[in-house]
């Protein structure tokens, strides 16, 4: 991260680099932060600065927690919502290895109400625009995450990934998203954003290099609840799977399967070789992944509800708490049962690859309010999220690793993001093709990074 090596050259010093994130929160023009903590940003740059950034990778870089997981000390967690109280809660055992990486922290990021949108509204404010199109949404629940990243208030910030909340916001702005392997991440020592081992927690970034020295910085020895996931090694002859379109139920633009086709092409170039996919192989997943989804949020949601749900949620909020508590727990252990088979069937469909390429979204970032969550129809708003990311929520039910980042631009200037999926324990491999596409140089950021020229 030229951020990093500029702190740790000595060329700009981490009080420095704070002081230009915090100028650039302060005139944020996306909505992207939701909290801004400048008093507690300078206390933890001036202790690396005192100190020395030793060998901390990230060593006085300026980032921003997500409104939703964590917790990190000193940031108080709202998830959105005018009905969680600000409280600050200690560090978890992620936080614990962010600020042990050297990252500082400024405050938080805006998120849609508990999380429920791929679009970044919520009630209590700001909306979150996406940098490159403000009309558009930035994606969700990471929203406020990708559109700090993107217009360059912070060179990356933390994001949590349940149904492509990482991915999303990440493909929607141009930048890098990795969800990680199931039990590869902390999530102690409360598990609050475990959520049946659908949700994973890491960081939206500008380039593959910087996730993949977050991911090295972070992973492993997560001590439960799964067992450490083996890396896959890097490989320079894989099968790469490809499946350049999501059917006929969720039909997507030409120029997005055209850009996993171009991706496709130049990954055999590189000497591996393709395994052309259809939709059938994928459909039945893709809908039992969405039904997974569905019942592990509505029913962690009517839980966290239990006294009673609170008057000042949104319509979407309470209606989806609401479907929770009407599951009956048959029906919801059926629904765990079927996560199992997701994953054991797709493990099965790997037998033919070793990566799948595909779109990361079905077209452009759409127009501000598509996912608006003003409104009680669950079934309308979760189909309309599964259509703009057809193929999100199945590395979340099934655990998969996938990263996904822009290949291109359409006719509109906005990105053209592909999506790289393999078996557990293959970050390294993903991020490695990744860093093969990235190097075509397709994309190029909007904004410069605060602090830097």
């Amino acid at each position: 991260m030229a951020l990093a090596s500029a702190i740790a050259t000595g060329r700009l010093s981490a009080t420095e680099a704070m002081a230009a994130a915090i100028t650039a929160a302060e005139h944020d023009r996306f909505g992207a932060v939701s909290l801004l903590l400048p008093n507690l940003g300078l206390a933890e740059a001036r202790a690396i600065d005192t100190a020395g950034p030793g060998t901390r990778p990230f060593a006085g870089v300026p980032t921003l927690a997500k409104d939703l997981g964590g917790p990190f000390a000193g940031i108080p967690i709202r998830a959105g919502s005018a009905a969680v109280p600000a409280d600050a809660e200690a560090d978890s055992e992620l936080a614990q290895r962010f600020r042990a990486a050297g990252f500082c922290f400024l405050g938080s990021t805006t998120v849609p109400e508990f999380g429920l949108s791929l679009g970044c509204e919520p009630a209590i404010g700001p909306t979150t625009r996406n940098p490159l199109a403000p009309d558009r949404i930035a994606g969700g629940s990471s929203g406020g995450a990708a559109a700090a990243v993107a217009s360059g208030i912070v060179a990356t910030a933390h994001a949590t990934d349940a149904g492509g909340s990482i991915r999303v916001p990440a493909a929607c702005c141009g930048l890098v998203g990795l969800k990680p392997s199931r039990g590869v991440m902390p999530g102690g020592p409360s598990f609050g954003n475990h959520l049946g081992g659908i949700a994973s927690e890491l960081a939206i970034c500008r380039s593959v290099r910087d996730a993949t020295a977050i991911f090295d910085a972070l992973a492993g020895h997560a001590r439960g609840p799964a067992a450490d996931p083996t890396q896959f090694e890097a490989s320079a002859s894989l099968r790469i799977g490809v499946l350049a379109e999501f059917g006929p139920r969720f039909p997507s633009d030409e120029a997005r399967e055209l850009a996993v086709l171009d991706a496709a092409h130049a990954l055999e170039a590189s000497g591996h070789s393709l395994v052309p996919l259809d939709w059938s192989h994928v459909d039945t997943l893709v809908a039992d992944s969405a039904r997974v989804f569905d019942h592990i949020v509505s029913v962690n949601l009517a839980l966290s509800f239990a006294a009673g749900i609170p008057d000042a949620v949104e319509p979407m909020t309470r209606a989806v708490a609401e479907r929770g508590r009407a599951i009956p727990s048959t029906m919801f252990w059926d629904t765990l049962q079927r996560s199992v088979r997701v994953s054991h069937r797709l493990w099965q469909l790997f037998d033919r690859f070793d990566v799948i390429v595909t779109p990361m979204l079905s077209g452009p970032p759409p127009l501000l309010g598509y996912f608006a969550t003003n409104h009680a129809d669950v079934d309308a708003h979760f189909s309309r999220m599964t259509a703009f990311a057809p193929l999100a929520a199945l590395a979340n039910v099934s655990g998969f690793p996938a990263v996904t980042l822009p290949y291109g631009a359409d006719g509109l200037g906005l990105p053209l993001p592909v999506q790289l999926m393999a078996p557990f324990g293959a970050e390294k491999r993903l991020l490695a093709l990744a860093a093969r596409l990235e190097s075509d140089a397709r994309w190029s950021h909007h904004f410069p990074v605060a602090g830097l020229p």
